[in-house]
């Protein structure tokens, strides 16, 4: 089960996506998605990564050891995904993608987060987080 927060966005449009990300992942969990302003992701960067700078995802994950054990019989907590929607669009128009192809790219990229997988680069040819990333966009049909 997941929480969608923010305006600007088609709310089943992300229901479904999500739902269909975390079938594909064979997982569930309860977990927040939060639709921001570059003004509020810059805030939470700076406060929580110490970097002054508006991003496009920020991800809050509580897989950190036993401080959220998990609970027979409930839903898994996962955590909190914090979306720039500004950014988002500017990167749809950088890599000359739709909108709603950078969402979905950004939703399999904070899900893929809060079940625990990581990059130390933004390198798609090498980082296993990020291949797994576009094999999936490929293979849900998020992109061509």
């Amino acid at each position: 089960m997941f929480y969608i927060e923010g305006e600007g966005i088609d709310e089943a449009d992300v229901t479904a996506a999500v739902e269909r990300i975390l079938s594909y992942l064979g997982e569930d969990g309860d977990f927040s998605i939060h639709f921001v302003s570059d003004e509020e992701i810059r805030a939470l960067n700076r406060s929580y990564r110490e970097k002054d700078e508006a991003t496009d995802i920020l991800t809050f994950a509580l897989s950190d050891g036993d401080a959220f054990p998990e609970i027979e019989g409930e839903e898994k907590e996962l955590g909190d995904i914090f979306i720039s929607l500004e950014s988002m669009h500017r990167n749809a128009k950088a890599f000359s993608v739709s909108d709603d192809e950078e969402l979905h790219r950004l939703l399999i990229h904070g899900v893929l987060h809060l079940l625990g997988y990581d990059h130390a680069t933004n390198d798609f040819s090498t980082e296993p987080m990020l291949i797994k990333q576009e094999g999936m966009m490929k293979e849900l049909g998020f992109s061509v």
